[in-house]
């Protein structure tokens, strides 16, 4: 009776062998015209080796979705385009045949795309993702930023074609500026007990303050460990370069 123990490690041509005639064996048995049987490949943590076995075996495919989590905060009033920044895998990338590359993976990147909000319009972020760490060495990646997965204080944040974009003022927020600038636009009138002069200045300076509020962004703040949610665009391959 042939006996075979899938080891990885050390998987060599007798293995091969003993899979070869089974199938050899199973077409004669059901014809020619059988299908051919699929491997019996076993759970294994991709180590960089093929062990003779297909390329296709070890690849992660486009669309993957996985989790990452950041290793440094990030903040669009203070980062800069081409700065580099490190995230690291939550979960296992998977290649299909019990074939995976173990969650902890660090990532490095750079930043593509940085818009601090300023006085007006959105703070926007766009991350390039380079390459992988794995235990067996560095892999090209290419990935895009989905979303921000369960995280309370980013969950408001929205992200367009990969570039997360910071949140707008609201309208409770350009309403609380109109009246304090209101208050303080009336304090001269007031003082000088003149009723006409506090009235227009304090609808002047309310007016001047909405105005403001309403065109200021919020700056983009990722306090490091916040999740991000990838996904693959590019074939990734758990072998050696």
């Amino acid at each position: 009776m042939w006996q075979c123990r899938w080891n990885f490690g050390g998987l060599g041509v007798a293995a091969l062998a003993v899979m070869a005639m089974a199938g050899a064996l199973g077409a004669q048995e059901t014809g020619s015209d059988a299908p051919a049987i699929a491997p019996p490949y076993t759970a294994h943590a991709a180590d960089g080796e093929t062990h003779g076995l297909p390329e296709e075996v070890f690849a992660v495919t486009p669309g993957t979705r996985f989790l990452v989590v950041l290793e440094t905060e990030m903040n669009t009033g203070e980062l800069k385009r081409n700065q580099e920044f490190r995230v690291r895998t939550v979960e296992p990338l998977e290649a299909g045949h019990g074939i995976y590359l173990p969650s902890g993976a660090v990532i490095r990147g750079h930043i593509s795309r940085v818009e601090s909000a300023g006085m007006a319009g959105r703070a926007k972020l766009g991350l390039t993702f380079d390459e992988i760490h794995t235990r067996f060495g560095k892999l090209p990646i290419v990935a895009e930023v989905l979303g921000l997965p369960g995280d309370h204080s980013t969950a408001s944040q929205a992200v367009t074609d990969g570039v997360i974009q910071g949140r707008g003022s609201t309208q409770k927020d350009a309403a609380e500026a109109a009246a304090a600038g209101a208050a303080k636009g009336a304090w001269k009138g007031v003082k000088d007990k003149d009723k006409k002069e506090a009235a227009e200045a304090a609808a002047l300076a309310a007016l001047e303050a909405y105005l403001l509020e309403a065109g200021r962004g919020q700056e983009l703040d990722l306090p490091k460990g916040v999740k991000l949610e990838l996904e693959l665009e590019r074939t990734l391959y758990l072998v050696r370069e």
